[in-house]
């Protein structure tokens, strides 16, 4: 009875206790209310640049639903199946900007359902709702709910997100590695992390410890590979 359409890496899924929150505690501790049922607000917008974490927030929140035995689905640029063939305890709609007239027309009509059943609907996007070029009536109803601008990370803030996801995959990244990646890698979280499994990948291939010339050899791979496979599989701060 659940859905979820993810593209990431099985050994990293993003949850809300992964979340490197940054200036976002309002709306992390706004989330974990909603989805433990101690909240009485049931929709919510994020809007922020690609790379500030709202995927990671939307997919999060639907896999807490999931782990808790509730029906919830996903989809980004579009409104997921399941929500549109039956009732969801949570549904999560990510970059509601890309969404065509008839898939705009589904958000509304869910949004009406959801808000009947008492669902949590979370939708995201790169404007405030006042900005998006979409349907005038959808655009109320995403303004209707709580609406959160989700900020980016600072440097010292990736720097811990990255060590803490190289600690889940099992390794320690030293630090003269991750100011370099820093200095030289692309600046949105999604491409750092990648650019980080694919060291790890790298490092095991070899047998050898992370290190600053493993990492430039990582980094010159990915300015040679197609720029829409460097971030795939993460997007913590990805959309």
């Amino acid at each position: 009875m659940s859905q979820l359409l993810l593209d990431i890496a099985p050994d990293w899924q993003p949850t809300l206790d992964n979340f490197v929150a940054g200036r976002n505690l309002e709306l992390l501790s706004a989330l974990r209310h909603a989805l433990a049922g101690g909240s009485s607000e049931r929709s919510f917008y994020l809007w922020g640049e690609a790379g500030s974490g709202k995927s990671h927030l939307l997919q999060a929140c639907v896999r807490a639903a999931l782990d808790a035995q509730h029906g919830a689905a996903y989809a980004q640029g579009s409104v997921p199946r399941m929500a549109s063939e039956g009732p969801a305890e949570v549904v999560a709609v990510d970059d509601v900007e890309r969404l065509d007239d008839a898939a705009q027309i589904g958000l509304f009509d869910l949004y009406n359902r959801m808000r009947d059943s008492g669902g949590m609907l979370l939708a995201s996007g790169t404007q405030a709702p006042l900005h998006l070029m979409l349907r005038d009536d959808l655009r109320t109803r995403l303004g209707w709910g709580l609406v959160y601008q989700v900020h980016g990370l600072s440097d010292e803030e990736k720097a811990q997100a990255l060590a803490q996801h190289a600690h889940m995959r099992g390794f320690a990244l030293p630090p003269e590695v991750t100011q370099y990646l820093l200095r030289h890698g692309r600046r949105d979280l999604p491409s750092l992390m990648a650019a980080l499994d694919a060291l790890d990948e790298h490092t095991l291939r070899l047998h050898r410890a992370p290190s600053v010339p493993l990492l430039k050899e990582v980094l010159q791979q990915q300015i040679s590979a197609p720029a829409d496979t460097v971030s795939a599989n993460h997007d913590q701060h990805s959309e």
